[in-house]
């Protein structure tokens, strides 16, 4: 029995482009520790990654609930963008926040939460690219590759993949 045997994660990827290494990594520490992992996207099916590697989209994120998961997590990659403004992100990120759920976003994905408000006052980190974005929305921006703020875990980019991962695993291990 792994330490997270009966939890449920969503990951979110993009429907284009996400980050292999961003959505392959936290995926493999999240199953070897026990956890049931569900993938959503805005079509269902195959989704390419940008290094070309695919994952499946199990649901939509239209019909994703927080309430069926322990923790929500937004994959990074160019594509992750669509969900900037998507407010079905939004509203799936807020929602998990209000459930006291864990909320996770990695290298670009963090701005998702930020234009979510799930920022605000918090200590969390992006790809530097997309600095401004957080400070916008009311973050203080974190020095480590992962920054852990309460229920909410943000990751700087694909390095900090496994490192991601880990946090995510002994976020939900509590």
């Amino acid at each position: 029995m792994g330490a997270l045997t009966g939890r449920k994660v969503l990951l979110l990827i993009a429907s284009e482009s996400f980050r292999d290494e961003e959505y392959a990594e936290p995926r493999k520490a999240l199953e070897a520790a026990g956890a049931t992992v569900t993938v959503a996207s805005s079509k269902l099916g195959t989704a390419r990654g940008m290094l070309g590697g695919t994952a499946k989209a199990d649901i939509l994120l239209r019909d994703a609930k927080a309430a069926d998961y322990d923790a929500v997590v937004f994959i990074g990659g160019s594509g992750a963008t669509e969900y900037w403004d998507n407010k079905a992100a939004h509203a799936l990120a807020q929602d998990a926040a209000q459930a006291d759920k864990l909320v996770g976003a990695i290298c670009i994905a963090p701005v998702t939460l930020a234009r979510a408000g799930l920022l605000k006052g918090k200590r969390a980190t992006v790809w530097p690219a997309c600095e401004g974005d957080l400070k916008a929305g009311g973050a203080a921006l974190g020095k480590g590759p992962v920054e852990r703020d309460g229920k909410v875990i943000t990751g700087v980019g694909p390095q900090a993949a496994g490192a991601f991962g880990k946090a995510l695993v002994e976020a939900l291990s509590k």
